[in-house]
């Protein structure tokens, strides 16, 4: 027991203040998103989060008690976080561990109140909106809500033959197909387009600052055009070496990584030195390093 202890308290001391900080603005997000977006419209978007409504739903409407979201949340959870321990390890699951907690308090303590009324649109695109900003700023700090996520994530070491992606995708499903039974089709098409939403809005939210563009140009200018590029614009270039097989002539093929601004000004440094210069320009989902994202995460 001692040694649990301190291990629990080690792991505590390695969570930095931005962790905290992001988990708890997170965890608040998703909460505020079901207590008052997706609950009172029994909208059901997949998770621990939906089934809570659909217990909730069906409670009151054949028992003479309502399960509240926060008792729910904190038992369906529990079994998950414990087979979640047992397969990961303590360190893996602490940050989800505290986002949990939070967003069950939070559940407990937020008064109930449907904050849109009888717009189902609306309550799919904004309650996608706040679930997937909560949900990107939990993996930020390296954390989920638990549920699904968690789940999904433990049920791979059993079943390797499938993604991770595609358990929580079936978990998740099966969820919104209940949804379905317990609501209606409606609820659930909406409950679609909400799931879009917040994917579309967790994917922007941990990509931050870390897109980019490639540029790689090909000239007989290519020492005037890096020279530019270093003074004008300040960005890095590499100067590669290759063989045009037509020709057979070596060349220096000049890649660069910039920013959406730069790529305008580059045309410009190009055009002005080779206007037959062969210019590609890519998307990069990532650049990490100076001039970009110095501190991974």
């Amino acid at each position: 027991m001692t040694q649990a202890l301190k291990t629990i308290k080690r792991n505590f001391h390695r969570l930095r203040v931005r962790d905290i900080l992001y988990i708890l603005i997170g965890s608040t997000l998703t909460a505020f998103a079901t207590q008052y977006i997706f609950d009172p419209s029994g909208l059901i978007t997949g998770g621990v989060s939906g089934l809570s409504i659909i217990i909730k739903y069906l409670s009151g409407r054949y028992f003479t008690f309502t399960v509240p979201l926060w008792m729910s949340n904190l038992i369906l959870n529990l079994p998950i976080f414990l087979f979640a321990w047992k397969t990961d390890g303590f360190r893996s699951i602490i940050r989800t561990g505290l986002g949990w907690l939070v967003m069950t308090a939070e559940l407990y303590f937020f008064p109930e109140y449907e904050l849109i009324h009888d717009n189902l649109l609306l309550v799919s695109l904004y309650g996608g909106i706040l679930f997937g900003a909560g949900t990107g700023i939990l993996l930020l700090a390296r954390a989920t809500s638990g549920g699904t996520d968690m789940l999904g994530t433990s049920l791979h070491k059993y079943f390797r033959q499938y993604s991770i992606g595609t358990i929580i995708q079936v978990l998740d499903g099966s969820v919104v197909i209940l949804g379905a039974f317990v609501f209606n089709i409606e609820h659930t098409l909406y409950a679609l387009i909400s799931v879009y939403i917040m994917g579309k809005i967790t994917d922007a939210i941990i990509s931050r600052g870390k897109k980019a563009r490639m540029a790689m140009i090909i000239s007989s200018c290519s020492r005037e055009i890096a020279q530019d590029i270093l003074t004008d614009l300040d960005r890095g270039i590499t100067g590669l070496t290759g063989k045009g097989l037509y020709t057979g002539r070596d060349r220096t093929i000049l890649v660069c990584i910039c920013s959406n601004k730069d790529i305008v000004d580059m045309k410009d440094i190009v055009k002005k030195y080779d206007p037959k210069a062969f210019f590609v320009i890519t998307n990069v989902s990532e650049a990490m390093g100076e001039g970009f994202v110095e501190h991974w995460s």
